[in-house]
């Protein structure tokens, strides 16, 4: 079953975050100095919301601060955060000095990923890696991650990452992932081909 929280505090922002990804956040809004503070004073979590260009979203993913990177004079924050968990807001709240709501924490099916699912992303996953940075993972490092946290290092659109946040099926979540590292690894292919021409004749072609 689910679980709700009221009193929840959230943070409109140009972003998505997912589980297990780190975000840096600079706060200087006198009432998320307040929000954060009550945070870090509690050791408790806030929720980030993409506010998309048609509205915000009401599914958004819950983070901790994981360190405080700089305290500034004027009460500026500069912290680290990382995702914990999917949300939804529920209901809004303006009872609180900052935004915040009642919120209901997601859970998944019931379901046993397929190995052939995971096998595939995996191996996009690694793939994609080698090819933006040389570097080979161990397939003992690469099997041990599941979809958020393959997708947490990599800079996808936010849609991508919005999508991703809203299903609630690791076996789906893996069969987007695969398809997005694979577009991925056959842009980066194509912008090193172009790269290449071009340094070679000055011209890039096509086809």
């Amino acid at each position: 079953m689910s679980a709700v929280e009221t009193d929840f505090p959230l943070f409109p922002l140009g972003l998505v975050a997912l589980p297990s990804e780190y975000v840096q956040l600079h706060i200087f809004e006198d009432r998320y100095k307040t929000m954060i503070g009550e945070c870090l004073d509690r050791d408790t979590e806030f929720g980030i919301l993409w506010l998309a260009d048609e509205g915000l979203k009401s599914i958004g993913c819950a983070v901790e601060v994981a360190r405080v990177l700089e305290r500034f004079d004027d009460g500026r924050l500069l912290i680290l955060c990382q995702g914990t968990r999917p949300f939804r807001v529920l209901a809004r709240q303006e009872n609180l000095p900052y935004p915040a709501g009642t919120v209901e924490f997601l859970v998944d099916k019931h379901e046993q990923p397929s190995e052939q699912t995971a096998d595939r992303a995996h191996a996009s996953y690694a793939d994609l890696v080698a090819q933006a940075t040389d570097r080979s993972l161990p397939a003992e490092e690469v099997n041990a991650l599941g979809a958020y946290e393959m997708a947490a290092t990599v800079d996808f659109g936010l849609d991508a990452k919005q999508g991703l946040l809203e299903l609630r099926s690791e076996n789906a979540r893996l069969r987007l992932v695969d398809r997005l590292f694979r577009a991925a690894s056959k842009r980066l292919h194509f912008v090193e081909r172009a790269q290449a021409r071009a340094r070679s004749n000055g011209k890039v072609r096509f086809g």
